[in-house]
């Protein structure tokens, strides 16, 4: 029997209201910064599929992940804007790692406040990503975060997706067992399959091909 709904956060349950390049020259513009949104967006997916994976480790990770973000703009300077300086790259990325946790710059899929308040009645649920301490201003100001019990933050359970620890991690902090949680998530690698190997059953979210209104048949 299903007692836990585990949900994946950004392409499930919210998305950017823009592509990260357009957010990032808006960023630029703010600092004084002439950049090109298209070369950014493709510099930013270089740099995420290049940044190394890290081992899960004992507790949570230092300062909330915001170096692991500093590096990641950094590589994305060095394709876009390699002769900018230190200073103006640290001041872009100051500006833009708060950007990410303001309102306006997330946009909730149009079921979702629904579907979680009708789940809400019958299951315990709580959030698990890949991301940090910004995730908890983004729920409020998206109004679901009164729908969760738990948000399980990589930063603070010291694994990442696709490693199947930070689900048994938070699996431990919930106490059940995994074949009681349904984890909901779109990254076939990240949430379907590491779900899966953690024992946790999986709805397979698959845009356009269905919804989280799915999860109420």
């Amino acid at each position: 029997m299903i007692r836990a709904i585990l949900f994946d956060a950004a392409g499930t349950l919210f998305f950017l209201t823009k592509t990260v390049g357009e957010h990032y020259a808006y960023v630029g513009r703010e600092v004084g910064l002439d950049l090109d949104a298209q070369k950014l967006e493709c510099a930013f997916h270089t740099a995420w599929q290049e940044m190394p994976r890290r081992p899960a480790i004992e507790g949570p990770r230092e300062n909330d992940d915001k170096g692991w973000w500093h590096e990641l703009v950094g590589r994305v300077f060095n394709q876009v804007a390699p002769s900018l300086s230190e200073l103006d790259r640290d001041n872009f990325f100051e500006v833009a790692y708060e950007h990410f946790a303001e309102p306006g710059v997330w946009e909730l899929y149009p079921e979702v406040p629904n579907v979680l308040k009708q789940l809400q009645k019958r299951f315990q649920l709580a959030v698990i990503s890949n991301f940090d301490g910004r995730l908890r201003f983004i729920l409020q100001h998206l109004g679901i975060a009164k729908y969760f019990a738990h948000v399980f933050i990589s930063s603070e359970l010291g694994a990442d997706k696709p490693d199947p620890e930070i689900y048994r991690r938070a699996l431990n902090l919930i106490h059940l067992a995994a074949d009681e949680v349904l984890h909901v998530g779109d990254d076939p690698e990240r949430d379907w399959k590491a779900a899966t190997a953690a024992g946790l059953r999986v709805f397979l979210l698959d845009r356009p091909r269905n919804s989280l209104r799915d999860l109420l048949d």
